[in-house]
């Protein structure tokens, strides 16, 4: 992967409220969340986690659904862990046997 790509995704988890969303994001899994119960969980007024959301899928960690008039976010999960693998590959590759 992209270093830059990689860079870009962490920045944007960089920021306390973004990653706050991102886990409560992750913990949703695979169907995604309503924004509006996310909103509501983590106490965020609706323009803040609308700028947050972007950034988020700016950086590909996460897409949207409509699903009549209710937004859902969904992680990108290859994105999410081929960011982590980036990170973990070389883990302990100049140690001795």
């Amino acid at each position: 992967m992209d270093i830059e790509i990689v860079a870009k995704a962490l920045k944007e988890l960089g920021h306390p409220t973004r990653l706050a969303i991102f886990k409560r994001l992750v913990k949703s899994g695979e169907q995604g969340i309503a924004v509006g119960v996310v909103q509501e969980e983590l106490s965020i007024p609706g323009s803040t986690l609308s700028h947050h959301i972007s950034s988020l899928a700016s950086a590909g960690l996460i897409t949207q659904r409509r699903e009549g008039r209710t937004l859902f976010c969904v992680v990108e999960y290859e994105k999410f862990l081929s960011v982590i693998a980036f990170l973990q590959d070389e883990c302990c590759s100049d140690e001795q046997s």
